[in-house]
């Protein structure tokens, strides 16, 4: 048994820690969430750094309040429904010491790995000072998460079987009016990160050719990887109006380095088989359950917008985001055994380009709608079952409802398209899977704003 605790010892690594930071590969634009307002769902959020009457631009870009007419408080909830289902070969389990029995790996193709979920943002505005030329503003977003969830013996359990990942920001504005036509803003915020993955162990590969007895898909065990942590970041804007009709907004998020140091690996067995081979990995120092540490970086973004008035009915919108994906490369996982693990990412930046219009159609109501294309950062390379992620293409539309001059019921809904993602694994213990995915997403919107 002298290969047995190398070669173990490397994929207990790679399949537990790197399990943990395997969500980096999420929907459109990895995880990053752009559902904080049902009014910008309805035109793809084109304009969300500039249009006016929206408190969603509190997080969008603080320098924006100056377009919220006094105080006022707004609460929006997305449901996004996502649907990922797998089709293609189910593999063959190869042997990490060899040429392996070449078997077909047990199970179907896991069902919906999709979910519905829901997505919640409120927003507080309050202006003060002479002729109310400063803001402060409190808000609640979700910008980064994403769910996945197989069936536990799916055949392509070696890769991914759960993936849960949400951040949850707590943030305070202020902003500053130099002009009717300038204004700069920046914001504060604290983000939650948690983080919770499990996938399954070829426990029967980790011992074959070493163990008598034990053969690649054999035996089977899960690994449960859970972390989190909180840190802060900030947000700054500004917003140039040409005139009272013509907007211009710029805004830069930074980045958030959260360095989860008391995370949790704990790891369990399936029948007699997985059982015994988990026994004696165990004895070995291997499988253990442990705690480990990881730094997991959100990236940073910057985006420009355009908002123009047209006339009485007609309001037109554009935006521009650049998300610095690319930083997240390499991320280097430590392990209470002493073990380190350069992990590869290959992210590379992304670009969301949206256009959107606004009609009023009454007094009362306004109608919108906007298109989008949304950029992956994965690549065919490197994309993971976890989360089968592609560029895609939104379809947006959407209404305003104001029965009062302190009320308005704002709703969205944005139909996704995007191609058929591939995928091609081979696990860190020799199995392989190959094929396809049918990815189908939609988002729908709701929100209530009251000026008091």
């Amino acid at each position: 048994m002298h290969n047995s605790p190398h070669l173990v010892r490397i994929t207990a690594v790679a399949t537990g820690i790197a399990a943990v930071l395997a969500f980096g590969q999420a929907h459109g634009a990895a995880f990053q969430l752009k559902e904080n307002s049902a009014k910008g769902l309805g035109r793809a959020f084109a304009g969300a750094a500039s249009a006016p009457d929206d408190a969603a631009i509190i997080v969008n870009n603080p320098a924006g309040m100056r377009q919220l007419d006094g105080r006022q408080f707004q609460v929006d909830v997305s449901a996004i429904s996502f649907s990922a289902k797998y089709r293609g070969e189910g593999g063959n389990h190869v042997g990490p010491t060899g040429p392996g029995t070449g078997t077909a790996i047990s199970g179907g193709n896991g069902g919906d790995a999709g979910m519905i979920a829901p997505v919640p943002a409120a927003y507080f505005h309050l202006p003060f000072g002479e002729n109310d030329n400063m803001h402060l503003g409190a808000s609640l977003s979700v910008p980064f998460g994403f769910k996945t969830e197989y069936d536990r013996d799916w055949v392509g359990r070696y890769h991914g079987v759960k993936t849960e990942l949400q951040a949850v920001d707590v943030g305070l504005a202020f902003s500053y009016d130099v002009n009717p036509y300038v204004s700069f803003g920046a914001s504060v915020f604290a983000e939650r990160l948690d983080v919770d993955l499990t996938s399954a162990m070829d426990l029967g590969a980790a011992l074959y050719g070493v163990v008598p007895g034990f053969v690649p898909g054999g035996a089977d065990g899960y690994n449960r990887i859970k972390g989190n942590n909180t840190e802060v970041g900030f947000t700054l804007g500004s917003l140039f109006s040409i005139d009272e009709n013509t907007h211009i907004g710029f805004t830069y998020r930074s980045e958030v380095e959260h360095k989860i140091s008391d995370g949790t690996a704990r790891f369990t067995a399936d029948g007699t088989a997985g059982t015994q081979a988990l026994a004696v990995l165990r004895t070995q120092g291997l499988f253990v359950d442990s705690k480990g540490r990881a730094t997991i970086t959100l990236p940073a973004s910057a985006s420009a917008s355009f908002t123009h008035r047209i006339n009485d009915q007609w309001s037109i919108m554009a935006d521009v985001t650049r998300t610095a994906w690319s930083k997240f490369d390499r991320v280097l996982v430590d392990l209470d055994s002493g073990q380190q693990l350069p992990l590869e990412f290959h992210y590379r930046d992304t670009t969301f380009a949206s256009i959107g219009a606004d009609y009023r159609l009454s007094d009362t109501v306004t109608l919108r709608g906007g298109l989008a294309y949304d950029q992956t950062p994965t690549t065919s390379a490197h994309r993971d079952v976890r989360v089968p992620d592609a560029s895609r293409k939104w379809v947006s539309l959407g209404m305003s409802w104001t029965p009062s001059e302190r009320a308005e019921y704002n709703f969205g809904y944005t139909h996704l398209f995007t191609s058929d993602p591939t995928i091609d694994l081979t696990s860190a213990y020799g199995s392989t899977l190959a094929g396809s995915y049918d990815v189908v997403g939609d988002v729908l919107a709701a929100s209530v704003n009251y000026k008091f």
